[in-house]
Protein backbone atom coordinates (compact mmCIF):
# COMPACT_ATOMS: atom_id res chain seq x y z
CA UNK A 1 0.00 0.00 0.00
CA UNK A 2 2.88 2.36 0.79
CA UNK A 3 4.41 1.71 -2.62
CA UNK A 4 1.04 2.34 -4.29
CA UNK A 5 0.57 5.64 -2.45
CA UNK A 6 4.11 6.73 -3.33
CA UNK A 7 3.44 5.91 -6.98
CA UNK A 8 0.18 7.88 -7.06
CA UNK A 9 1.89 10.84 -5.38
CA UNK A 10 4.55 11.10 -8.09
CA UNK A 11 3.65 13.61 -10.86
CA UNK A 12 5.65 11.51 -13.31
CA UNK A 13 3.71 8.36 -12.48
CA UNK A 14 0.41 10.25 -12.51
CA UNK A 15 1.05 11.27 -16.12
CA UNK A 16 2.28 7.79 -17.01
CA UNK A 17 -0.76 6.09 -15.43
CA UNK A 18 -3.19 8.35 -17.29
CA UNK A 19 -1.34 7.58 -20.52
CA UNK A 20 -1.38 3.84 -19.71
CA UNK A 21 -5.14 3.89 -19.06
CA UNK A 22 -5.77 5.64 -22.38
CA UNK A 23 -3.47 3.31 -24.29
CA UNK A 24 -5.00 0.24 -22.66
CA UNK A 25 -8.48 1.34 -23.79
CA UNK A 26 -7.66 2.68 -27.24
CA UNK A 27 -5.29 0.03 -28.64
CA UNK A 28 -7.75 -2.93 -28.39
CA UNK A 29 -10.53 -0.88 -30.01
CA UNK A 30 -8.53 -0.52 -33.21
CA UNK A 31 -7.04 -3.97 -32.81
CA UNK A 32 -10.55 -5.48 -32.95
CA UNK A 33 -11.08 -4.03 -36.42
CA UNK A 34 -7.61 -5.05 -37.62
CA UNK A 35 -8.03 -8.64 -36.41
CA UNK A 36 -11.46 -8.86 -38.04
CA UNK A 37 -9.94 -7.65 -41.32
CA UNK A 38 -6.88 -9.92 -41.01
CA UNK A 39 -4.55 -6.94 -40.93
CA UNK A 40 -2.85 -7.74 -37.64
CA UNK A 41 0.58 -6.62 -38.88
CA UNK A 42 -0.62 -3.20 -40.01
CA UNK A 43 0.29 -1.72 -36.62
CA UNK A 44 3.88 -2.91 -37.03
CA UNK A 45 4.25 -1.24 -40.42
CA UNK A 46 2.78 2.01 -39.12
CA UNK A 47 5.02 1.84 -36.05
CA UNK A 48 8.11 1.66 -38.20
CA UNK A 49 6.95 4.70 -40.15
CA UNK A 50 6.35 6.50 -36.85
CA UNK A 51 10.03 6.06 -36.07
CA UNK A 52 10.94 8.03 -39.18
CA UNK A 53 8.48 10.70 -38.03
CA UNK A 54 10.25 10.85 -34.66
CA UNK A 55 13.56 11.48 -36.40
CA UNK A 56 12.00 14.16 -38.62
CA UNK A 57 10.66 15.77 -35.44
CA UNK A 58 14.21 15.81 -34.06
CA UNK A 59 15.43 17.50 -37.24
CA UNK A 60 12.72 20.16 -37.05
CA UNK A 61 13.32 20.70 -33.34
CA UNK A 62 17.05 21.14 -33.92
CA UNK A 63 16.48 23.56 -36.81
CA UNK A 64 14.13 25.67 -34.70
CA UNK A 65 16.33 25.51 -31.62
CA UNK A 66 13.59 23.80 -29.59
CA UNK A 67 14.27 22.57 -26.06
CA UNK A 68 14.29 19.63 -25.68
CA UNK A 69 15.35 18.53 -29.15
CA UNK A 70 12.55 15.95 -29.36
CA UNK A 71 9.80 18.51 -28.71
CA UNK A 72 8.34 17.79 -32.16
CA UNK A 73 8.96 14.04 -32.09
CA UNK A 74 5.37 13.01 -31.31
CA UNK A 75 3.75 15.40 -33.85
CA UNK A 76 6.25 14.12 -36.41
CA UNK A 77 5.29 10.54 -35.58
CA UNK A 78 1.59 11.39 -35.97
CA UNK A 79 2.11 12.85 -39.44
CA UNK A 80 4.41 10.06 -40.63
CA UNK A 81 2.07 7.38 -39.26
CA UNK A 82 -0.95 8.81 -41.04
CA UNK A 83 0.93 9.13 -44.33
CA UNK A 84 2.22 5.56 -44.05
CA UNK A 85 -1.19 4.15 -43.13
CA UNK A 86 -2.93 5.87 -46.03
CA UNK A 87 -0.26 4.65 -48.46
CA UNK A 88 -0.67 1.08 -47.21
CA UNK A 89 -4.45 1.25 -47.59
CA UNK A 90 -4.34 2.72 -51.10
CA UNK A 91 -1.87 0.09 -52.26
CA UNK A 92 -3.82 -2.69 -50.50
CA UNK A 93 -6.82 -1.96 -52.73
CA UNK A 94 -4.83 -3.23 -55.71
CA UNK A 95 -4.50 -6.74 -54.30
CA UNK A 96 -3.14 -8.76 -51.40
CA UNK A 97 0.35 -9.14 -52.89
CA UNK A 98 0.80 -5.41 -53.48
CA UNK A 99 -0.42 -4.68 -49.96
CA UNK A 100 2.08 -7.11 -48.45
CA UNK A 101 4.86 -5.54 -50.50
CA UNK A 102 3.91 -2.04 -49.35
CA UNK A 103 3.87 -3.23 -45.75
CA UNK A 104 7.32 -4.79 -46.11
CA UNK A 105 8.71 -1.60 -47.64
CA UNK A 106 7.36 0.43 -44.72
CA UNK A 107 8.86 -2.08 -42.26
CA UNK A 108 12.36 -1.73 -43.62
CA UNK A 109 12.21 1.84 -44.85
CA UNK A 110 10.74 3.13 -41.58
CA UNK A 111 13.53 1.72 -39.41
CA UNK A 112 16.27 2.69 -41.86
CA UNK A 113 14.88 6.20 -42.31
CA UNK A 114 14.59 6.72 -38.57
CA UNK A 115 18.16 5.62 -37.84
CA UNK A 116 19.56 7.65 -40.73
CA UNK A 117 17.67 10.86 -39.95
CA UNK A 118 18.37 10.74 -36.22
CA UNK A 119 22.07 10.72 -37.09
CA UNK A 120 21.61 13.70 -39.40
CA UNK A 121 19.80 15.51 -36.57
CA UNK A 122 22.83 15.07 -34.33
CA UNK A 123 21.42 12.29 -32.17
CA UNK A 124 22.28 8.63 -31.80
CA UNK A 125 20.35 5.39 -31.94
CA UNK A 126 20.28 5.50 -28.13
CA UNK A 127 17.91 8.47 -28.42
CA UNK A 128 15.42 6.20 -30.17
CA UNK A 129 15.29 3.55 -27.44
CA UNK A 130 12.52 5.32 -25.52
CA UNK A 131 10.39 5.41 -28.68
CA UNK A 132 11.24 1.86 -29.68
CA UNK A 133 10.37 0.19 -26.38
CA UNK A 134 8.52 2.86 -24.38
CA UNK A 135 9.71 5.02 -21.51
CA UNK A 136 7.52 6.46 -18.75
CA UNK A 137 10.20 9.05 -17.99
CA UNK A 138 9.61 10.69 -21.38
CA UNK A 139 5.87 11.35 -20.89
CA UNK A 140 5.71 15.14 -20.55
CA UNK A 141 2.65 17.24 -19.76
CA UNK A 142 2.46 18.28 -23.42
CA UNK A 143 2.63 14.65 -24.52
CA UNK A 144 -0.13 13.79 -22.05
CA UNK A 145 -2.53 16.41 -23.38
CA UNK A 146 -1.79 15.33 -26.95
CA UNK A 147 -2.39 11.71 -25.93
CA UNK A 148 -5.70 12.61 -24.28
CA UNK A 149 -6.89 14.49 -27.36
CA UNK A 150 -5.94 11.69 -29.74
CA UNK A 151 -7.36 8.97 -27.48
CA UNK A 152 -10.73 10.70 -27.12
CA UNK A 153 -10.92 11.16 -30.90
CA UNK A 154 -10.08 7.50 -31.55
CA UNK A 155 -12.62 6.23 -29.04
CA UNK A 156 -15.32 8.57 -30.35
CA UNK A 157 -14.87 7.46 -33.95
CA UNK A 158 -14.00 3.82 -33.26
CA UNK A 159 -17.03 3.25 -31.03
CA UNK A 160 -19.39 5.78 -32.62
CA UNK A 161 -18.94 4.30 -36.11
CA UNK A 162 -18.83 0.71 -34.89
CA UNK A 163 -21.82 -0.56 -36.94
CA UNK A 164 -20.39 0.82 -40.19
CA UNK A 165 -16.82 -0.22 -39.41
CA UNK A 166 -18.00 -3.68 -38.34
CA UNK A 167 -19.88 -4.12 -41.62
CA UNK A 168 -16.72 -3.08 -43.49
CA UNK A 169 -14.54 -5.45 -41.48
CA UNK A 170 -17.01 -8.34 -41.61
CA UNK A 171 -17.75 -8.23 -45.35
CA UNK A 172 -16.48 -5.42 -47.56
CA UNK A 173 -18.74 -6.43 -50.44
CA UNK A 174 -21.79 -6.32 -48.15
CA UNK A 175 -20.74 -2.87 -46.97
CA UNK A 176 -20.41 -1.66 -50.55
CA UNK A 177 -23.79 -3.14 -51.51
CA UNK A 178 -25.36 -1.43 -48.49
CA UNK A 179 -24.26 1.94 -49.84
CA UNK A 180 -21.53 2.57 -47.29
CA UNK A 181 -18.56 4.73 -48.42
CA UNK A 182 -16.12 1.81 -48.37
CA UNK A 183 -13.03 3.68 -49.52
CA UNK A 184 -13.58 6.48 -47.02
CA UNK A 185 -14.16 3.99 -44.20
CA UNK A 186 -10.99 2.11 -45.16
CA UNK A 187 -9.06 5.37 -44.91
CA UNK A 188 -10.71 6.09 -41.55
CA UNK A 189 -9.57 2.72 -40.18
CA UNK A 190 -6.04 3.31 -41.47
CA UNK A 191 -5.84 6.81 -39.96
CA UNK A 192 -7.25 5.62 -36.62
CA UNK A 193 -4.66 2.82 -36.55
CA UNK A 194 -1.94 5.41 -37.20
CA UNK A 195 -3.20 7.64 -34.38
CA UNK A 196 -3.34 4.63 -32.06
CA UNK A 197 0.32 3.88 -32.73
CA UNK A 198 1.17 7.51 -31.96
CA UNK A 199 -0.83 7.41 -28.72
CA UNK A 200 0.81 4.21 -27.49
CA UNK A 201 4.34 5.07 -28.59
CA UNK A 202 5.42 6.68 -25.31
CA UNK A 203 4.13 3.82 -23.15
CA UNK A 204 4.87 0.58 -25.03
CA UNK A 205 7.08 1.77 -27.91
CA UNK A 206 6.57 1.52 -31.65
CA UNK A 207 8.01 -2.01 -31.86
CA UNK A 208 5.53 -3.42 -29.33
CA UNK A 209 2.39 -1.35 -29.90
CA UNK A 210 0.98 -3.84 -32.38
CA UNK A 211 1.09 -6.55 -29.70
CA UNK A 212 -1.07 -4.44 -27.37
CA UNK A 213 -3.51 -3.89 -30.23
CA UNK A 214 -3.77 -7.58 -31.16
CA UNK A 215 -3.09 -9.82 -28.13
CA UNK A 216 -6.00 -8.56 -25.93
CA UNK A 217 -8.34 -9.05 -28.89
CA UNK A 218 -7.07 -12.59 -29.46
CA UNK A 219 -7.64 -13.29 -25.77
CA UNK A 220 -11.15 -11.81 -25.81
CA UNK A 221 -12.10 -13.92 -28.83
CA UNK A 222 -11.52 -17.04 -26.79
CA UNK A 223 -14.35 -16.22 -24.37
CA UNK A 224 -16.78 -14.07 -26.38
CA UNK A 225 -19.01 -14.73 -29.38
CA UNK A 226 -19.86 -11.28 -30.69
CA UNK A 227 -17.91 -8.39 -32.16
CA UNK A 228 -19.21 -5.99 -29.52
CA UNK A 229 -18.40 -8.40 -26.71
CA UNK A 230 -14.91 -8.98 -28.09
CA UNK A 231 -14.18 -5.26 -28.21
CA UNK A 232 -15.45 -4.68 -24.67
CA UNK A 233 -13.51 -7.62 -23.22
CA UNK A 234 -10.35 -6.61 -25.10
CA UNK A 235 -10.59 -3.08 -23.68
CA UNK A 236 -10.83 -4.48 -20.14
CA UNK A 237 -7.83 -6.75 -20.73
CA UNK A 238 -5.80 -3.96 -22.35
CA UNK A 239 -6.55 -1.60 -19.47
CA UNK A 240 -5.64 -4.23 -16.86
CA UNK A 241 -2.30 -5.24 -18.37
CA UNK A 242 -1.28 -1.64 -19.11
CA UNK A 243 -1.88 -0.39 -15.57
CA UNK A 244 -0.45 -3.55 -13.98
CA UNK A 245 2.63 -3.51 -16.20
CA UNK A 246 3.31 0.14 -15.49
CA UNK A 247 2.91 -0.45 -11.75
CA UNK A 248 5.41 -3.31 -11.91
CA UNK A 249 7.99 -1.10 -13.60
CA UNK A 250 7.65 1.43 -10.80
CA UNK A 251 8.93 -1.19 -8.35
CA UNK A 252 11.37 -3.00 -10.63
CA UNK A 253 13.68 -1.40 -13.24
CA UNK A 254 12.05 -3.06 -16.24
CA UNK A 255 11.00 -1.82 -19.67
CA UNK A 256 7.32 -0.76 -19.44
CA UNK A 257 6.49 -1.77 -22.99
CA UNK A 258 8.03 -5.22 -22.70
CA UNK A 259 6.41 -5.80 -19.30
CA UNK A 260 2.95 -4.86 -20.56
CA UNK A 261 3.24 -7.07 -23.64
CA UNK A 262 4.55 -10.05 -21.63
CA UNK A 263 1.60 -9.68 -19.23
CA UNK A 264 -0.82 -9.57 -22.18
CA UNK A 265 0.69 -12.74 -23.64
CA UNK A 266 0.58 -14.37 -20.21
CA UNK A 267 -3.14 -13.60 -19.91
CA UNK A 268 -3.67 -15.09 -23.37
CA UNK A 269 -1.85 -18.25 -22.31
CA UNK A 270 -3.88 -18.62 -19.10
CA UNK A 271 -7.19 -18.06 -20.88
CA UNK A 272 -6.20 -20.50 -23.63
CA UNK A 273 -5.54 -23.20 -21.04
CA UNK A 274 -8.72 -22.39 -19.12
CA UNK A 275 -11.03 -22.09 -22.16
CA UNK A 276 -11.98 -25.79 -22.30
CA UNK A 277 -13.24 -25.44 -18.72
CA UNK A 278 -15.44 -22.52 -19.74
CA UNK A 279 -17.26 -24.52 -22.39
CA UNK A 280 -17.10 -21.65 -24.90
CA UNK A 281 -16.08 -21.66 -28.54
CA UNK A 282 -14.18 -18.94 -30.31
CA UNK A 283 -16.10 -16.93 -32.93
CA UNK A 284 -13.89 -18.34 -35.67
CA UNK A 285 -15.20 -21.82 -34.91
CA UNK A 286 -18.84 -20.73 -34.89
CA UNK A 287 -20.38 -20.48 -38.40
CA UNK A 288 -23.42 -18.58 -37.13
CA UNK A 289 -23.09 -14.88 -36.32
CA UNK A 290 -24.18 -13.68 -32.92
CA UNK A 291 -27.47 -11.79 -32.53
CA UNK A 292 -25.55 -8.65 -31.59
CA UNK A 293 -23.55 -8.91 -34.82
CA UNK A 294 -26.78 -9.16 -36.83
CA UNK A 295 -28.04 -6.03 -35.10
CA UNK A 296 -24.84 -4.15 -35.95
CA UNK A 297 -25.09 -5.20 -39.59
CA UNK A 298 -28.69 -3.99 -39.78
CA UNK A 299 -27.69 -0.69 -38.16
CA UNK A 300 -24.93 -0.24 -40.70
CA UNK A 301 -27.19 -0.95 -43.66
Amino acid sequence: MTVLLDMLASPLMQRALIAAVLVGLVAPVMGTYLVQRRLSLLGDGIGHMALTGVAVGWLVGGALGATPHDAFAVPGAVVASIVGAVVIELVRERGRTSGDLALALLFYGGIAGGVLLIGVAGGTTANLNGYLFGSIATVTLTDLWLTIGLAVSILAVGIGLRPALFALSHDEEFARASGLPVRLLNIVVAVLAALTVSVAMRVVGVLLVSALMIVPVATAQLVTRSFRGTMAAAMVIGLAVSVTGLSVTYVYPLSPGATIVVLAIGVFGVVSLARPLLGRRSPAADPHPDVQDDVELREAS
